[in-house]
C-alpha cells in the first residue's frame, strides 16, 4: 500500500478510521525548527469531526503528541513522529456492512485487490487517514514559513451550485474561519449552510469546489518533466478522500480562450520579471514563476447518505443499504485544512529539492 508520499521531505501516514490511533512521520525536516504540539494542533483543530452542526458529529479532539524529533521545541533533523489516538470508535454502526459494499466507497475495490477491508469507517479509505497529512504539513507550514515566507491559504470556493464571490489576492485566514462553512463571502456562506441542512434533514449529501492560494512563491520550484508542480501538486490533492477534480490557473477555462488572451504578459519587476495576469497559476513549463500559486480541488457528495440504496452483498446477491453512523453531509468545510496540507507537502518537498541544486 502506497503510505509515504515525498522526495526530500518525506510523509509516511499510518492508522485506521477505527483503529486505536493514526497518525504520520515526517522525515528531511531540517533541524532547529521551533516546533511544538500547539503548532500542529491548531491545523488539525480545523481539520476535525464535530466542530459545527455542518459536519459528522463524531466527537474527537484529535489531540496530537509528538513522539520524536523534536527536544526543547526544536526539531532535531531525525524523523518526527506524530500520533493522534481514536477514542470516539462506533465501530458497531458498520456491522450490518460487513456482508455487503457501499455504494461509490472504496469497500468493493479495496476486498477486489487486497482480499479484505477494514468494515469500520473504511480503514484507510477513510477521510481519518488525512489526519497524518495535515500533522505533517503543520510542520510544513512552519518550515516554509520561517525559511522562505510561503503562505498557503485556502477556501470553499462553491457548494452544489452556490458560488462565492472571492478576491484571491486579498482573502485571508480571518476571512474563512469566520463561518463554520468556511466560505469567505458572507452572502454565499448563508446559502451554502442552508442547503447543507437540507441534504442533512433529506438524508442526502453535497459537493463542491475548494479553492488554494500560495503566497510569496519563489521562482524555480519544480522538478521537470515528470515532477512538474502542477502535476506533483495534482497528485497530491487528487489523492485525497473525495476528489474528483483538479485545476490550475485558468484550468478549464483555457481551452475556451485563445492565445493571446491567455497568455501572460510579462512586465519588468524588481527582482526579475512579473506579469501582469496570472492564467498560468503561478507555474509555466511545471516551474514557479514567482506568482501566487491558485488551483481548485472538486469535491463529490459524501459516497455515505442516510438514504435507501441498491447494492450487492459479497455473495453477489441484490439487497438495500440503509447506512447508519456518522458522516458528512457535505466535506467542503473539512476539506478546506486538508488542501492546502497537499499544497504545502509538495512545496516544502520543492522547496527543499531546489535548495539543494541552488544553495544560494
Amino acid at each position: 500500500m502506497a503510505s509515504s508520499t515525498g522526495a526530500l521531505f518525506r510523509v509516511t501516514t499510518f492508522g485506521e478510521s477505527h483503529g486505536g490511533a493514526v497518525g504520520c512521520v515526517v522525515d528531511g525536516c531540517p533541524p532547529q525548527l521551533e516546533l511544538s504540539e500547539d503548532d500542529i494542533q491548531h491545523d488539525l483543530d480545523r481539520r476535525r469531526p464535530g466542530q459545527s452542526r455542518l459536519v459528522t458529529q463524531r466527537d474527537e479532539t484529535d489531540t496530537v503528541e509528538i513522539v520524536s524529533g523534536v527536544d526543547a521545541g526544536h526539531t532535531l533533523g531525525s524523523p518526527i513522529a506524530m500520533l493522534v489516538r481514536n477514542k470516539d470508535q462506533r465501530s458497531g454502526a458498520y456491522d450490518h456492512m460487513a456482508e455487503l459494499y457501499r455504494p461509490s466507497h472504496a469497500d468493493w475495490t479495496t476486498e477486489a485487490k487486497y482480499g479484505t477491508r477494514a468494515v469500520a469507517g473504511g480503514g484507510r479509505a477513510s477521510a481519518r487517514e488525512t489526519i497524518g497529512r495535515v500533522a505533517a504539513a503543520a510542520v510544513a507550514r512552519k518550515l516554509l514559513a520561517q525559511q522562505c515566507g510561503i503562505e498557503v491559504l485556502a477556501w470553499v470556493e462553491s457548494v452544489h451550485g452556490i458560488s462565492a464571490t472571492v478576491d484571491a489576492d486579498t482573502v485571508t485566514l480571518d476571512d474563512v474561519e469566520r463561518d463554520p462553512t468556511r466560505c469567505p463571502d458572507p452572502e454565499a456562506a448563508a446559502l451554502i449552510t442552508e442547503a447543507i441542512e437540507n441534504a442533512r434533514r433529506d438524508g442526502d449529501s453535497l459537493g463542491g469546489v475548494v479553492s488554494c492560494v500560495a503566497r510569496s512563491v519563489p521562482p524555480g520550484l519544480g522538478e521537470p518533466v515528470f515532477d512538474k508542480l502542477e502535476a506533483d501538486l495534482a497528485r497530491a490533492v487528487m489523492s485525497l478522500p473525495a476528489t474528483k477534480g483538479f485545476e490550475i490557473g485558468s484550468g478549464f477555462g483555457a481551452t475556451a480562450m485563445t492565445g493571446r488572451e491567455h497568455n501572460d504578459p510579462f512586465v519588468p519587476g524588481p527582482d526579475g520579471p512579473r506579469t501582469t495576469t496570472n492564467n498560468s497559476g503561478g507555474v509555466q513549463g511545471g516551474i514557479t514563476n514567482g506568482e501566487t500559486v491558485l488551483l481548485r480541488a472538486a469535491f463529490k457528495p459524501t459516497a455515505t447518505i442516510a438514504s435507501p440504496q441498491q447494492t450487492v452483498t459479497r455473495d453477489g446477491e441484490a439487497t438495500t443499504l440503509e447506512a447508519k453512523g456518522r458522516h458528512d453531509p457535505c466535506v467542503l468545510p473539512r476539506a478546506v485544512p486538508m488542501v492546502e496540507a497537499a499544497v504545502l507537502l509538495v512545496l516544502a518537498d520543492h522547496w527543499l529539492r531546489q535548495r539543494a541544486i541552488a544553495p544560494g
